[in-house]
């Protein structure tokens, strides 16, 4: 989900980086890196939407990890790291938009559930455990209802969808709505506001609190901005970030009732983009949810990364 206040966060933060004289070798080297790190260590096939780019970690029982905004396949292995390593094979698709994955007429969270068992079928599996982080809980959901024979349970993690008393941020106005897109496209742009205003990035993009994330170990400090600079390269990713926030910037109403797999619903009380509402309605209406909350660690889960594997690998065994 994309903010107001991150965009202002970005301008001011580049006029005042470009004022300090910032070193041009610096922003190709960090454009560079980012560009190399996600050209490889994936692959692509095609879907019946068109181009679905995925890559996959660890060995063992499947797990379909679906990332949330910002991100791509990058995103998903990051945050399934740890079930990974725990024994699982987690597939981390690039949803549309995102990196090598192309943007179809149709990018609704409904067309890209049915992309996801075009990568099934092209992988030789039957039925598999879907993670949807953020945005990306979106799609994953929209598959566990209209593929239940392919999807063996759901966990949305601190889900961006809908809500009765969920709390949203007002749609941009055409002039904050022109920035957002321009500095969307612009690499230049985006790194500006992460040299000189990570802090305030991370509390508008990441929807955590700064100060959280200064007073966490160095493991989760060096997490988080992991998943703040691994946005670049943004232009590899205007299309699907744009289209995350016409998705999960007023999300529609889904009928949770209707799904008919075991379901979990993660979230955190603290979360700026307060998913905690999205989560409990789901664990309300779905028939026999689950519903894992902390009362702190914002929208990356901060503190909690292992208690967040941890959760979701024990009711993913309890099957």
């Amino acid at each position: 989900m994309l903010t107001r206040r991150a965009f202002i966060a970005l301008g001011l933060a580049g006029a005042a980086a470009v004022g300090g004289g910032v070193a041009w070798s610096r922003f190709w080297a960090d454009v560079d890196a980012a560009r190399a790190r996600v050209a490889t260590g994936s692959t692509t096939i095609m879907t019946r939407s068109d181009t679905m780019e995925y890559a996959t970690a660890g060995s063992g029982p499947p797990l379909l990890m679906v990332h949330g905004t910002g991100g791509g396949f990058d995103q998903g292995l990051r945050f399934a790291a740890r079930l990974a390593a725990a024994g699982r094979r987690v597939i981390a698709p690039s949803r549309f938009g995102y990196l090598r994955s192309t943007m179809p007429a149709d990018a609704s969270s409904e067309a890209q559930a049915d992309a996801f068992v075009d990568l099934l079928d092209a992988l030789g599996i039957d039925r598999v455990p879907v993670v949807g982080g953020s945005a990306g809980a979106l799609s994953a959901t929209a598959f566990a209802l209209r593929h239940p024979d392919r999807c063996s349970a759901l966990v949305a993690l601190v889900p961006a969808m809908y809500a009765p008393d969920r709390s949203l941020a007002p749609p941009p106005g055409a002039l904050t709505g022109f920035i957002i897109e321009r500095g969307l496209r612009s690499d230049l742009l985006f790194w500006l506001g992460l040299v000189a205003a990570e802090g305030a990035m991370t509390g508008a993009l990441l929807a955590t609190d700064p100060a959280l994330v200064a007073a966490a170990s160095p493991e989760e400090q060096a997490r988080a901005r992991a998943i703040l600079w691994d946005i670049l390269p943004v232009r590899s990713r205007t299309e699907g970030l744009l289209n995350d926030a016409r998705l999960s910037g007023n999300p529609a109403p889904v009928p949770l009732a209707d799904i008919a797999v075991p379901t979990l619903a993660i979230s955190l009380e603290d979360d700026r983009f307060d998913t905690i509402a999205a989560a409990r309605y789901m664990a309300a209406e779905v028939p026999g949810a689950r519903l894992v909350t902390w009362p702190t660690g914002g929208h990356i889960w901060i503190g909690h990364d292992a208690d967040v594997a941890s959760a979701i690998d024990e009711f993913l065994k309890g099957l």
